[in-house]
């Protein structure tokens, strides 16, 4: 049985006292409740990782990093390396979000560097793939998604690729209120399996987990996520409101 997974995203919030309590209310949550096969993975901001990971140490509460270096060490200012994630006990690492491409120019050559550099220090990828609403409207998402998927993590043994998981998200639908169908999410983690299994095997496919992103909320949760292929969602906004997030969680 895939392992059903609900992550959330922070992005830029939250001052430390908001994230303290936030955390505390999702531990809260899970310490006293039945959540079954599911995987709860909180991602903060970097500066909130050793508050989150010292509050998930003696839950089943996850928490992954939102981006991570190419690079094993050096002179990179402001960088963060996989050693360093290790070092902390990071469980999972998001790479290739959509604004990670956007705003800082992140190839997908680039990506598979950054998959190397998880992979070597025990961090489970959680890789991001998607199209823009131009590449949607010409028919070109399925290719688009293939390409980064080809170019950023078909390179691993299917040894490594088995700590992998893969996060949809259309990026026409991050931010903007606007969600894929149902029948959209579901048409494209199908796609994407069926490249697993073409690149690995069947096997492979069937054991990777595949969430959606792009403005999963707590009204929509259930329908996407009752979907064959639909795994669970990698959450925005929605993972800033413990009610939302719990409400989330709660959709499988």
């Amino acid at each position: 049985m895939r392992t059903q997974i609900v992550a959330g995203n922070w992005k830029m919030n939250k001052t430390f006292q908001e994230a303290d309590d936030l955390i505390n209310d999702i531990v809260e949550f899970i310490n006293n409740n039945d959540i079954g096969n599911t995987e709860v993975i909180i991602c903060p901001p970097a500066v909130y990782l050793e508050l989150a990971s010292d509050s998930a140490s003696e839950t089943d509460l996850f928490v992954g990093a939102q981006n991570v270096s190419e690079h094993e060490s050096g002179a990179y200012t402001g960088e963060i390396s996989a050693a360093m994630l290790e070092s902390m006990k990071i469980d999972y690492c998001i790479i290739g979000h959509s604004e990670r491409r956007k705003y800082f120019h992140e190839t997908n050559e680039v990506l598979a560097e950054k998959i190397n550099r998880a992979i070597e220090h025990s961090l489970r990828p959680v890789f991001c793939c998607g199209e823009l609403l131009p590449e949607r409207e010409a028919g070109k998402h399925f290719d688009i998604v293939k390409t980064q998927l080809t170019e950023s993590l078909f390179h691993l043994k299917e040894d490594d690729f088995e700590d992998v998981v893969i996060a949809y998200e259309p990026v026409w639908a991050i931010g903007t209120g606007v969600t894929a169908t149902s029948d959209q999410a579901q048409e494209m983690h199908a796609y994407i399996r069926s490249l697993i299994k073409e690149r690995y095997n069947e096997d492979a496919a069937e054991n990777t987990t595949i969430l959606y992103g792009g403005s999963c909320n707590p009204k929509n949760a259930k329908e996407l996520f009752a979907n064959k292929d639909v795994d669970g969602g990698l959450i925005g906004g929605a993972s800033l409101v413990a009610e939302d997030f719990i409400k989330i969680i709660k959709s499988f």
